[in-house]
């Protein structure tokens, strides 16, 4: 029994020693990987998202009337030498609007990105982010301020206390 035991560990070894010096890079049908990721690597951009110079990142309206809806212009500039395509704006929330030219943005020219705050029924302190993906990378710029709420009516609305 205890030469079958020290027969079957010795198999077992054996096994993942030969299993362990065969391991070197190649798959069982003979691909490289090692070749195969230098290769993927040599085709990255050379974009970043340093590439993006903002006016401003952050943009604070200050105080601001309650109804009509605030709104900036995100301006960047392309400081690569690539161009810099935009995929995707997407808001913090569905009360800002974001809106963004889809023509790639060439080396040393100019792109925006534009968002729209609606302030109706959202008075008080407001931050919200805006997150910009393109091939240079992924942005956050952010948008602050305060809403004042509108006046209160002196019209009474409701009409249930009147009698006929």
């Amino acid at each position: 029994m205890k030469k079958a035991l020290l027969a079957l560990g010795f198999v077992v070894c054996a096994g993942n020693f030969a299993l362990a010096q065969s391991h070197d890079g190649h798959d069982h049908a003979g691909h490289d990987h090692g070749t195969e990721q230098a290769a993927v690597g040599s085709t990255e951009s050379s974009l970043t998202v340093a590439n993006m110079v903002f006016s401003e990142e952050v943009h604070d309206f200050g105080t601001i009337p309650e109804g009509p809806a605030a709104e900036v212009e995100f301006k960047f500039k392309n400081t690569g030498d690539e161009p810099i395509n935009i995929t995707s704006v997407r808001p913090s929330c569905g009360c800002t609007t974001p809106s963004w030219s889809k023509d790639p943005v060439l080396p040393g020219k100019e792109g925006a990105i534009r968002a729209s705050y609606n302030t109706q029924g959202r008075p008080n302190g407001f931050t919200k982010s805006i997150t910009v993906t393109s091939n240079a990378g992924t942005k956050v710029l952010t948008i602050k301020g305060t809403v004042e709420p509108k006046p209160q009516s002196s019209v009474p609305t409701n009409t249930s206390m009147i009698k006929n």
